[in-house]
């Protein structure tokens, strides 16, 4: 059952009594823009995700519209893709959704690009503008050219006018950073840990007001961690539960525990360990990916989570998007070694060495690298073979397995060989056959790079050889590029990446 419909008959509402139901094709590919091309369409892109609330919203209010239906049957190719099955578009489009709605030209230039719950009548009505005149929009900005750098490292300035953005940002009263969303960002926090381990005294007090008022997000009932909290209060959360958080949180309290043997952090390393267990693990013992914010329309997670777990399990539970993707269960194990090094739990480390047999049997690829799914329609992605490379260098240092560090090794070299773009780090996917415009060009994550070189970094470090230190020295450069052009962004993972990459080459000396 394609995705969309799917939902539709999750939220109680049919095709058949909204009329004639928007014809969806299930991915963005070349045979779209060409009959775009022919039949003088314009190509509409609905990235949603199976967890997420606003996304049922617009399946259940502005896709059933009778004038968003007509204007889309007789002037549009509409396609919905779901964000977490295709990293690419993921990281093409991430800063405007979930739901992102991006609207391209038969020749593949973008024309419009909206964030977020789009109401009925402004769909209908900037579906209409876009008929009367498809220039691109101001949501349309050229792709920056990335410069060639030389940078072996982050200069003592720009490291610290980075550092400086970081420590600016900081939330003193609330704990966290920025006003906005409150969540635990994965590299400030361990740039704290790895402070307070060195005995900063203020970076111990911040670690531990941010991971205390975080507490609030976790399920009392199922555990498991919520995706953020709306207002700054850490007091509102969006009750969707997707693997990155889960795993990102598992790993710092884990690492906190370490630190500090708090008895809450503890429980708050095993909530969320055991949520992953009981709700997001395979029969085979690899990861689903998410489980949705709400029941149904009807009963949204607001009201849902605050009941019991018995009250929740007599109304049904949300939907688990039961996909096992390689890059989510990599997260899941690299985040299980690091609790059960802390915890001294062996069935922790048994389990992510069961879930990364299972990944290396059911999504190799030849070459080191990984599939995201059992069906690729596109692919290889850049997040697959880093994830499980994350993954296996976490099991190496776990369990002193070099078969680990063999494997995260290969993966690395897959990374080089498919994903290295000579001007600077490494693409996210490479570029598909018959691509167009917009598509055609190559999409580079500041994240998945400072990752990628973080990957390089620790395995010349483990290692010693060569050939981590030529992808770790490339992947600096382009951090240290990426930091220099912007250098007021928040950018916490640079300078994890700049203290990595130095302390390999310190210890190879």
């Amino acid at each position: 059952m394609h995705i969309r419909i799917a939902a539709l008959l999750l939220l109680g509402c049919s095709t058949a009594s909204a009329g004639p139901a928007i014809r969806w094709q299930p991915a963005l590919s070349p045979q779209v823009f060409a009959q775009a091309e022919a039949q003088h369409r314009y190509v509409l892109l609905d990235l949603h995700a199976v967890w997420c609330h606003w996304c049922h919203v617009m399946d259940a209010q502005t896709y059933v519209d009778p004038a968003v239906v007509k204007l889309i049957g007789e002037h549009y190719i509409a396609v919905g893709v779901d964000a977490d099955s295709s990293p690419e578009l993921s990281a093409r489009y991430g800063d405007w959704g979930w739901p992102a709605t991006i609207v391209l030209a038969a020749n593949g230039s973008e024309i419009v690009k909206r964030r977020g719950f789009i109401a009925p009548d402004a769909m209908a009505s900037m579906l209409q503008a876009i008929v009367d005149d498809p220039s691109p929009g101001p949501s349309v900005q050229p792709v920056l050219a990335l410069r060639v750098t030389t940078a072996a490292t982050l200069s003592a300035a720009l490291t610290a006018q980075v550092a400086l953005r970081v420590d600016d940002a900081y939330d003193q009263d609330r704990g966290g950073w920025g006003n906005g969303q409150k969540f635990l960002d994965a590299g400030a926090m361990s740039l704290l840990l790895e402070a307070a381990a060195q005995g900063d005294a203020k970076a111990k007090q911040r670690a531990q007001q941010t991971l205390d008022a975080n507490l609030h997000l976790l399920d009392p009932e199922w555990g498991g961690v919520y995706q953020y909290s709306d207002e700054p209060d850490w007091l509102s959360p969006h009750f969707e539960k997707i693997m990155s958080y889960q795993a990102d949180d598992l790993s710092l309290y884990s690492r906190a525990y370490a630190l500090w043997p708090e008895p809450r952090y503890l429980a708050a390393a095993q909530a969320i360990r055991g949520y992953l267990k009981s709700f997001l693990t395979s029969p085979q013992g690899a990861f689903y990916v998410s489980q949705d914010a709400d029941l149904n329309a009807t009963v949204t997670g607001h009201d849902y989570y605050a009941l019991s777990g018995k009250q929740r399990r007599a109304l049904g539970l949300p939907r688990v998007d039961k996909h096992v993707y390689a890059r989510e269960s990599g997260w899941a194990i690299a985040a299980l070694c690091r609790f059960g090094e802390a915890t001294h739990d062996a069935s922790a480390l048994k389990d992510a060495a069961r879930a990364a047999h299972w990944i290396q049997l059911n999504r190799a690829l030849p070459g080191g690298g990984y599939a995201h799914d059992a069906m690729n329609t596109g692919g290889p992605y850049l997040a697959d073979t880093l994830a499980m490379g994350e993954a296996f260098l976490a099991l190496y240092r776990a369990t002193n397995d070099h078969v680990w560090l063999k494997r995260a090794g290969e993966a690395v070299v897959f990374i080089e060989q498919n994903f290295h773009d000579a001007a600077g780090g490494w693409d996210t996917a490479p570029a598909t056959t018959g691509a167009r415009g917009v598509l055609n060009q190559a999409v580079r994550v500041l994240d998945e790079n400072v990752a990628v070189t973080r990957l390089a970094s620790g395995l010349w470090h483990e290692s010693g050889e060569d050939p981590w230190r030529a992808s770790a020295t490339h992947g600096i450069s382009y951090v240290a590029h990426a930091a220099a052009a912007a250098p007021n962004a928040f950018m916490p993972g640079v300078l994890l990446a700049s203290r990595e990459f130095s302390a390999a080459a310190q210890a190879k000396k």
